[in-house]
């Protein structure tokens, strides 16, 4: 029996199948942006960063986004390869945290992801400098023009600068509101990306 049917989610054994419960949940039910994901990283003196993302894939290998590798967030995943991220379901009173290293996506996972954008957002990926300073509005608007112009025949390749990263989660956490902020909590945790996971309750 499932732990959404038992009621008790405290009573799974592992967070992957706990965790595509409460996701189909959110998909059926939150109303904005089910997928969106709060994405921590930090840079190499370890000052953190947060931005919200969405979230392209997931499975047992891991949770997947796709960003400017040139970007505030790419240049501090070269220099720290790790991150955390926080799903956060306000019409089911729910969230779940993750966090551990993070791996880039081979290239063809990346260009299979880039095919399936819209062509405006694949012309968008080649007309933004993510994150670095842009002078107009005006600049912008001309950068997608010249873009549009060069790839106004054909297929529109995958920028190398745009490519998707994997967070491979060393431990997972799961929140579910109470009345009396008397929350249920729990954290599971795994010593590495092949280990068996253990579970704690937590305190609210």
């Amino acid at each position: 029996m499932n732990a959404l049917k038992t009621g008790d989610f405290v009573e799974a054994d592992e967070p992957f199948a706990l965790f595509g419960e409460w996701f189909a949940e959110a998909q059926a039910k939150e109303v904005n942006d089910p997928e969106a994901m709060a994405l921590a990283t930090a840079d190499a003196e370890g000052l953190p960063d947060v931005r919200m993302v969405l979230l392209k894939g997931w499975s047992e290998s891991g949770f997947v986004f796709y960003t400017n590798a040139e970007s505030a967030k790419g240049r501090q995943l070269a220099a720290n390869m790790q991150a955390a991220g926080l799903f956060h379901w306000k019409s089911l009173r729910r969230q779940v945290r993750l966090r551990g290293p993070v791996h880039a996506l081979d290239d063809a996972e990346s260009d299979a992801y880039f095919a399936s954008r819209p062509r405006d957002s694949r012309i968008g990926a080649w007309a933004s400098q993510q994150s670095r300073p842009l002078e107009s509005r005006f600049a912008l608007e001309k950068a997608v023009a010249h873009y549009a112009v060069k790839f106004a025949v054909g297929d529109i390749p995958r920028p190398a600068h745009w490519r998707g990263f994997r967070i491979a989660p060393i431990a997972m956490e799961f929140w579910a509101d109470k009345p009396f902020r008397l929350h249920d909590r729990v954290r599971f945790t795994r010593e590495g990306e092949v280990a068996p996971w253990s579970k704690q309750r937590l305190y609210p």
